[in-house]
C-alpha cells in the first residue's frame, strides 16, 4: 500500500563511511583466527568444532539475507527496495566462505569421525558407514562443498551485479532478469543448503538421519538473518543517516512482521521432527533427541525452546514493539544470541555428551570468522550506493505504509 506524502531523498550517493569499523573488523578477524589455530594445535576437536559452529552461524546469516532478497523478487515485492541493497551486501560475502571452509576441510577427520574412523566402532555402526560411503566419503564431501559454494556465490553476485547495473543505467529489464532469477535461485538455495547441512552437521553423527534436519538449520538461518537486518535497520533509523531518513517505520515494521512469521516457521519445522521421530520410535532416530533430552543438555534445549519461540512469538505480537526500534533491536539481538545456542545444542553434544564443552576457542572462532564476514560486507557496502536509486519501484517503496 502506498501513501501521498514527502518523499526523502534517495538519490544517495556511493557510501564512505565505516572504513575504521572495516579495518578494525578484518583485524579482529585475523586476530581470532590466529588465536583459534593456536588453540587447534593444542587442543585440535574443540577448536574445529568451535571454529564449524562459527562457520555456521555466519555462512547461515549470509544465506539467509540473500534468500531474502530472492523471496522478496519471486512474490514481486516493491516495500523492500529501498533495504534490498543492505541484504544484497551481506549475501554478496558469500565467497569468504569459500576460503573459511578450508580449515574444516584440512581438519576433517578431527570432526567428522567417518573420515578417518580410529575409535572402536561396533559391526552395525561399521556396516552403516560402508553402506553410506559412496556419499560420505572426503572426495565427494569435497566436490559437493565447491559446488554449494559455486552457486551461492554465483547467485548472490549475480543478482547484486544486476542491482548495480539498475544503478548506472535505469534499464527495467533488469528488474526483470531478478524476478526471473529469483524463483529458480530460491529453490537451488534450500536444496543445497538441506544438503550442506547433512554434510556438514548431520554427519557428525552419520548414523543418524533425518529428512527435516536441513530445513530446521536454514529456518534458523533465515531467522536470524531477519534478526540481523532488523538490528541494522533500527540502528540506522536511530542515527538518522541519510539512509536512516529513507527506510521508514513501515519497512522496520514489516522486517519485524517476516521475524515474527518465520519464527513460527522455525518452530514448527522444530516440532515437526520430533514429532516424526517421536512418532516413529525407530532407535537410529531416537539417539539424536534422547542425547539432547538428557544430562546437561536438557537444560540447553528447554532454553531453546522458550527463547527460540514462546517468548519472541508472544513478543512480536506486539504492533507497537516491532515498531519500536529500540524494542525490535532488543529482541534482534537476543535472537541472533539464542541461534548460536540453538547451532551449539546441534554441534557439541558430537564431542561430548556428559557436559556441555564450552572451550575459548569459541570466542576466538566467533571473533574471526564474524569479523572478517563484517569486513568483507562493509567492503561490499562501501564499493555502491545504499540504495539501488534507479529501481523502477523505489518511488513505491518510499510511498510505502502498512495497510
Amino acid at each position: 500500500m502506498t501513501h501521498d506524502r514527502p518523499l526523502p531523498d534517495a538519490n544517495l550517493p556511493r557510501f564512505t563511511g565505516g572504513r575504521t569499523l572495516m579495518l578494525g573488523s578484518a583485524a579482529v578477524g585475523g586476530l581470532g583466527l590466529l588465536l583459534t589455530l593456536l588453540g587447534g594445535l593444542a587442543q585440535p576437536r574443540q577448536a574445529l568444532l568451535a571454529y564449524l559452529v562459527a562457520f555456521m552461524y555466519w555462512l547461515g546469516l549470509c544465506i539467509g539475507a540473500i534468500s531474502l532478497v530472492m523471496g522478496n523478487h519471486a512474490a514481486g515485492a516493491r516495500w523492500n527496495v529501498t533495504i534490498r541493497r543492505i541484504s544484497e551486501n551481506i549475501g554478496a560475502a558469500l565467497p569468504l566462505f569459500a576460503l573459511l571452509f578450508l580449515p574444516l576441510l584440512i581438519g576433517a577427520r578431527h570432526i567428522w569421525f567417518w573420515v578417518s574412523p580410529s575409535e572402536p566402532l561396533s559391526r552395525e555402526t561399521l556396516e552403516l558407514l560402508a553402506h553410506k560411503a559412496p556419499y560420505l566419503n572426503i572426495s565427494s564431501f569435497t566436490l559437493r562443498a565447491l559446488g554449494y559454494f559455486a552457486i551461492w556465490s554465483g547467485v548472490a553476485w549475480r543478482l547484486r551485479g544486476l542491482s548495480l547495473q539498475q544503478d548506472e543505467s535505469g534499464d527495467a529489464a533488469l528488474t526483470v532478469a531478478q524476478r526471473r532469477l529469483s524463483p529458480a535461485g530460491l529453490v537451488l538455495f534450500v536444496l543445497t543448503f538441506t544438503f550442506a547441512s547433512f554434510d556438514w552437521l548431520m554427519s557428525l553423527q552419520p548414523t543418524w538421519y533425518s529428512t527435516i534436519f536441513g530445513l530446521y538449520v536454514y529456518a534458523g538461518a533465515f531467522v536470524a538473518s531477519l534478526a540481523l537486518q532488523c538490528l541494522i535497520v533500527t540502528g540506522l533509523r536511530s542515527s538518522e543517516s541519510p539512509l536512516g531518513r529513507v527506510i521508514s517505520v513501515d519497512h522496520q515494521h514489516n522486517l519485524g512482521k517476516l521475524l515474527l512469521a518465520f519464527t513460527a516457521f522455525w518452530a514448527y519445522m522444530a516440532f515437526s521432527q520430533y514429532m516424526l521421530i517421536w512418532a516413529g520410535n525407530l532407535p537410529e532416530e531416537l539417539q539424536w533427541i534422547v542425547t539432547r533430552s538428557r544430562g546437561p543438555w536438557r537444560p540447553v534445549g528447554i532454553l531453546i525452546l522458550l527463547g527460540h519461540f514462546l517468548i519472541p512469538f508472544f513478543l512480536l505480537l506486539s504492533r507497537d514493539l516491532k515498531r519500536s526500534p529500540p524494542a525490535l533491536a532488543a529482541v534482534a539481538v537476543w535472537m541472533l544470541v539464542i541461534h548460536y545456542i540453538d547451532l551449539y545444542w546441534v554441534v557439541m553434544p558430537a564431542a561430548d555428551l556428559a557436559r556441555l564443552g564450552l572451550h575459548w576457542t569459541h570466542f576466538t572462532a566467533f571473533a574471526g570468522v564474524g569479523g572478517l564476514s563484517l569486513a568483507a560486507a562493509l567492503w561490499l557496502l562501501r564499493s555502491a550506493r545504499p540504495v539501488p536509486v534507479k529501481d523502477p519501484f523505489l518511488e513505491d517503496a518510499l510511498r510505502y505504509v502498512q495497510p
